[in-house]
């Protein structure tokens, strides 16, 4: 077994571990997902061609540089947002059956280098195939249940502050901060807590996995949430500082929106690693903690 993954993890070691195993399995994570949603955002770009938007962007009337840059931008958000919506619409369906794919591939690929086994990246697809509807099923359910904690909050939210305004406007604006931050740490804490029940559906064969994420997570959520946002943070900054760098360039065109999806498939990876580590770190830290409870039965007869 490799002995990275043969140990209980801290913040950092998760971190740099998720980094190092993206530098060095670059190639292979990266070609699953340029296998899945390559052809996917070949159908955007040939869509949004169709209906009118330039591969190149073009710039606009007038007598300076940025005005000339600002007058092309919005000429070509006016025709993307007529006539690509459909392409959008399409991709967005085929990318939410597909992506699960990709990271499930990526999941059962690391869960191969933790074993020291060889695979390839066909196999770890296929894989990832077989487990296609229970991964879609979990899915939609934890998609579900996501909305629900997020619509209820935020109904109760705004009505709490609105009846606190009738007393005070400042009383029902301190009221609805409170109250969202503490339903924001709240819907954090119980989504987490949830969250790897994709790990369970491919690599346990446990469907719909909320339960046995909810086990795993035992202890560890204020950790785990803390690098879900850190995560994020790092997502986020790199997709907008490439997008916004190259809109500047590049305005609203198709090869605008191939660089994005590049960035896209480039983070995603990024997330899915930091996912698989996280998972297998849970394992081993539960099966840890089972190993103990088995050894302190023992002593006790």
């Amino acid at each position: 077994m490799n002995a990275k993954f043969n140990k209980p993890k801290g913040f950092s070691e998760i971190l740099d571990h998720t980094f190092s195993l993206s530098k060095n399995r670059f190639k292979d994570f990266f070609m699953i997902l340029l296998i899945l949603m390559g052809p996917v955002y070949l159908l955007q770009a040939i869509i949004q061609l169709l209906s009118g938007v330039n591969f190149f962007r073009e710039l606009g009337s007038g007598g300076t540089w940025y005005e000339q840059i600002l007058s092309g931008l919005e000429t070509e958000s006016s025709v993307n947002s007529i006539g690509s919506g459909f392409g959008l619409i399409l991709v967005g369906f085929i990318s939410f059956l597909l992506f699960p794919v990709a990271e499930g591939a990526i999941l059962f690929a690391i869960n191969h280098i933790r074993k020291n086994e060889e695979y390839t990246v066909g196999s770890v697809i296929k894989k990832a195939f077989s487990r296609f509807w229970p991964m879609i099923g979990s899915s939609i359910l934890f998609g579900l249940i996501t909305f629900g904690l997020v619509i209820v909050p935020i109904f109760f939210v705004s009505i709490t502050g609105f009846i606190g305004s009738i007393v005070h406007p400042a009383i029902g604006i301190l009221l609805a901060i409170i109250l969202f931050l503490a339903c924001a740490i709240g819907i954090g804490y119980l989504l987490t807590r949830w969250s790897f029940y994709f790990g369970s559906v491919v690599l346990d064969w446990e469907s719909p996995g909320f339960s046995n994420s909810w086990r795993l997570t035992k202890n560890r959520t204020w950790i785990l949430m803390g690098l879900y946002l850190l995560f994020f943070l790092i997502i986020s900054s790199i997709s907008f500082a490439v997008e916004m760098t190259f809109s500047i360039f590049l305005g609203y065109s198709v090869l605008l929106s191939i660089i994005s999806n590049l960035v896209t498939l480039f983070t995603t990876m990024i997330l899915s690693v930091g996912y698989g580590v996280m998972y297998l770190d849970l394992k081993i830290r539960h099966d840890a903690d089972d190993l103990k409870e088995m050894i302190d039965d023992y002593h006790k007869y």
